[in-house]
């Protein structure tokens, strides 16, 4: 078989494929087995008569059919991997010598991922929030805790934000109730911001014994529905005075108001720095794609919407729900669910082409111990060996994006390891509290697996389960 390869305009190629007639008649000898086993022939058992009987009564045309049916795909995917074509679409084929006799000749016209450069990946800087915690933080810290211990008494007066007003909720669409939005007895707290965008607005000044009827769109959807609200009573919160005696009494380690404050600004700060480590990835892969005009194919984008619809379906089946209703109770069609995460999918091929460019430019190859750990890991993953999750990725063509997504997580790992970190302010930020690396006495890192962010593995998710549903397809196959 001989190929060869032409540019055309755009992210697209043409593969030429000539294959010989004596290389192609081994094709025309496994059609003629397929067909043996469907046509009985005297004398002979199913699946047995020879070709030359075969051909002599069918003739040897629905064979040479059956052979460009079945080798066509193979001579093509050989191709694909001597040439290094990077598919990101099924080819269109166009077999133009060999229908009858002789050589089989065809082209396919292929879309392939695009190559981008991002200028400046090397200096990039990314801004976090600030990790101060303020007096303010602080107080609405303790006021959550106070609130604990305090009780509900009636207010005598039209509900306030902060209130707590008990109420009956019908909503109804057309005359039908809506799913989910009907209950009696409900203690709801004013400023939630539930139900509606304007729901809290809606109850503000209502008194106990009050009923309002308003129309409104429910939270997730844009189709309103008409609601009716019986308010039985409007209670507000009487919270204690905050004491060293109350904080002895309450919080069983400390005995005084400062004690107190100051564990709960060290435990403040901790969760504001792990909030950030957990989008620190996000916004790494935001800042690389803003650095470049990067245009996502449609058939990737395409291709990545499909996997997540099919990962939302299964875990709406695995958690039980029925999504025709989910559907009904949020007011969308089908169609609309889909399209709502047309933007996550467009954003993960801009990163995809832009984390492969990095992998690029930094020349990362994998090694053989890298590539044999990905395979245990998902062996492990999938409860398989891992010498079946590699059979699987060799027989189906798969390694090459397998290795494809190990220096995409390459990349992303120099990234958060070399970008540059800055707070709100603009001023330059620790990158070893950044990424959770502690330094011994010679000021060598030690690493703390723990909350550490530079655990791209973890971090990011969306490199993992491409990497997982690629093993997936080549597990089924």
């Amino acid at each position: 078989m001989k190929s060869s390869v032409e540019a055309l305009e755009g992210n697209q190629i043409k593969l030429y494929v000539e294959v010989e007639e004596a290389e192609f008649d081994a094709q025309i000898d496994k059609a003629f087995k397929l067909i043996a086993k469907e046509v009985r022939l005297p004398g002979f058992r199913p699946g047995k008569a020879p070709r030359k009987v075969l051909e002599a009564q069918v003739g040897i045309g629905p064979a040479r059919e059956q052979a460009l049916r079945d080798g066509v795909p193979e001579y093509l995917a050989q191709a694909v991997r001597e040439n290094d074509v990077d598919l990101i679409a099924t080819p269109e084929v166009e077999i133009t010598d060999g229908q009858e006799s002789g050589p089989v000749e065809f082209e396919a016209t292929c879309t392939i991922r695009p190559l981008v450069e991002v200028p400046g990946y090397d200096s990039l800087t990314i801004e976090l929030p600030v990790l101060d915690v303020t007096e303010a933080d602080l107080d609405d810290a303790r006021q959550v805790e106070l609130r604990k211990s305090g009780s509900l008494v009636d207010a005598d007066r039209p509900a306030e934000i902060g209130d707590f007003v008990t109420l009956d909720l019908a909503a109804t669409r057309d005359g039908e109730e809506v799913v989910g939005l009907n209950t009696e007895d409900w203690n709801y707290e004013l400023g939630q911001g539930w139900v509606t965008d304007d729901f809290d607005e809606q109850l503000t000044g209502a008194s106990a014994g009050g009923e309002l009827a308003f129309t409104s769109s429910p939270k997730g959807t844009e189709e309103e529905a008409d609601f009716t609200v019986k308010v039985a009573s409007v209670q507000k919160m009487e919270m204690p005075e905050l004491t060293d005696e109350w904080v002895s009494d309450n919080t069983g380690e400390f005995d005084t108001i400062d004690e107190w404050t100051a564990s709960l600004k060290e435990s403040m700060q901790e969760v504001k720095l792990n909030q950030m480590r957990q989008g620190l990835v996000s916004k790494i892969t935001t800042a690389l794609t803003g650095l470049t005009e990067i245009e996502a194919p449609e058939s990737m984008v395409d291709s990545d919407l499909n996997q997540r619809v099919q990962n939302t379906m299964q875990q709406f089946q695995a958690q039980g729900i029925d999504f025709a209703q989910w559907m009904q109770a949020t007011g969308q069609e089908p169609e609309q669910f889909i399209e709502s995460m047309r933007g996550q999918s467009e954003d993960a091929v801009k990163s995809d082409l832009a984390l492969r460019a990095v992998a690029v430019a930094e020349a990362f190859e994998v090694e053989d111990h890298e590539l044999e750990g990905e395979y245990a890991r998902m062996a492990m993953q999938y409860g398989q060996k891992a010498k079946e999750i590699r059979r699987a990725y060799e027989q189906n063509d798969a390694v090459p994006e397998l290795l494809a997504q190990i220096k995409k997580n390459k990349a992303l790992d120099w990234l958060v390891h070399n970008v540059n970190f800055v707070d709100e302010d603009g001023t330059a930020m620790d990158q070893d509290l950044v990424l959770g690396h502690n330094r011994d006495e010679d000021g060598n890192h030690v690493h703390d697996h723990s909350g550490d962010a530079a655990d791209t593995d973890d971090q990011n998710d969306d490199q993992n389960d491409d990497t997982d549903a690629t093993s997936e397809e080549a597990g089924e196959s």
